[in-house]
């Protein structure tokens, strides 16, 4: 079973991904984060083998804490999220960055599911 942390500075975004992420077999929620600082110290922690974490957070963003993430744990696979529809600079950014794949709120169970057996 693949442990994920979920990022994400709303409690009811976070809740409704660990829902999706719990419902099946193959994957299992170890931990949540509010914003990027946090997301580091829990992945030093728990050593997840994916991340899911939001883009826009107070006191670090998730551009901010993938580009630390990367440096201090390489190879880790983030999945940035976001409700921008993944348009624009940040997502090419968070690409750039290394994060593996973008979800875009409001999630789809199914395609959140294939995309992390995907990553």
């Amino acid at each position: 079973m693949k442990k994920v942390l979920i990022v994400d500075d709303s409690i009811a975004v976070s809740r409704q991904l660990e829902k999706i992420v719990n419902s099946g077999e193959e994957f299992e929620v170890v931990a949540q984060g509010r914003n990027g600082a946090e997301a580091i110290k829990l992945c030093q922690q728990h050593k997840p083998d994916i991340v899911c974490m939001d883009m826009n957070m107070p006191v670090m963003d998730g551009l901010t804490a993938l580009r630390s993430l990367s440096q201090l744990m390489p190879g880790i696979t983030v999945v940035m999220v976001t409700s921008l529809g993944g348009v624009g600079d940040k997502y090419t950014e968070a690409l750039r960055l290394g994060a593996k794949d973008v979800i875009s709120k409001p999630f789809e169970k199914d395609s959140v599911l294939e995309m992390l057996r995907r990553v």
